[in-house]
């Protein structure tokens, strides 16, 4: 491994660390382990919006060091189809699990987009990329319009509202970090840089092994961490469920009702309250009250 390419995979394995950092506490507040508006404070999102900087700022100097002094089609043309597959493979595994927010420009989308936008400038002069890295923020603030508004305009930033979904990496002002990160490396002169073999500790070559396979620990991370979550969910169900069954059997009997509807009914609650995480402990007692008695309807209605 270069000392160039070391550094720069240690930058990126750093980014990843980060990345999962963020979406554990992300899914700790999904599965309502802590308070689930944690996630959406302006903190929050402030390290989230850092991460995908980080990222896409990587993946400039990265663009730049590989392509700045000779444009290798083949390499860039299967790593942009590889992105761009991932990109795709995240909108379909998204819509799967969030139909009503699923990822339809994330970061993926916004480094494949950005990508191909930032191929003139892999000749052009360094202020070159910095000015357009500049114009896409501005164009952010100062080029919303109604227009925009429309569902096949929303990858460009420009709306006058932010669209649901669970990761929006729009063009604007998000491209700008990949030029940046582009004119960065040419004003440094990255690529011009010689190359000298050198070995790193045991912890930066750990940080170099994970920011070379970023983009597979990026599709798989979050169906381990959901998987380890829901585990842990079905490992206490079982005594949580039996918990609440018998105080719900007994109250319903006590009010006069039939021992066998009580049983039937306490049950479709007790199994729908965990796929909701309506028995989580970290949930508020009214919060818990209210998507309860939600479940309840629902139950004795069936």
């Amino acid at each position: 491994m270069t000392a160039r390419l070391l550094w720069l995979d240690v930058a990126r394995g750093l980014a990843v660390l980060a990345m999962f950092a963020f979406h554990f506490g992300w899914d700790l507040g999904h599965f309502g382990h802590i308070d689930p508006d944690i996630p959406y404070t302006r903190a929050y999102m402030a390290f989230g919006h850092a991460v995908a900087v980080s990222f896409l700022f990587i993946a400039g100097v990265s663009l730049a060091l590989a392509h700045g002094r000779v444009f290798r089609a083949g390499a860039y043309w299967r790593r942009l189809a590889l992105v761009i597959g991932a990109a795709l493979l995240v909108s379909a595994a998204t819509y799967v699990a969030f139909p009503a927010s699923f990822v339809f420009f994330g970061i993926l989308h916004c480094i494949a987009a950005a990508s191909l936008l930032a191929l003139p400038f892999l000749v052009l002069p360094w202020p070159a990329a910095l000015v357009a890295g500049f114009a896409l923020v501005a164009a952010s603030f100062f080029a919303r319009a109604s227009f925009f508004d429309a569902p096949f305009f929303w990858w460009t930033g420009l709306s006058t509202f932010e669209p649901l979904t669970n990761d929006y990496r729009p063009l604007t002002p998000w491209a700008g970090a990949l030029f940046f990160g582009v004119g960065a490396a040419k004003l440094a002169r990255l690529g011009a840089a010689p190359r000298t073999d050198s070995r790193g500790g045991a912890a930066a070559l750990g940080l170099a092994f994970l920011g070379r396979h970023s983009l597979a620990l990026y599709l798989a991370h979050q169906p381990v961490f959901f998987a380890g979550f829901t585990a842990v969910a079905m490992l206490f169900a079982p005594v949580q469920n039996a918990r609440f069954e018998e105080a719900c059997r007994a109250q319903c009997v006590a009010s006069g009702a039939e021992a066998r509807k009580c049983a039937t009914a306490c049950d479709c609650v007790a199994r729908q309250a965990t796929q909701d995480g309506a028995l989580s402990e970290d949930t508020s007692e009214d919060n818990r009250r209210l998507r309860l008695e939600a479940i309840a309807r629902v139950c004795v209605a069936k």
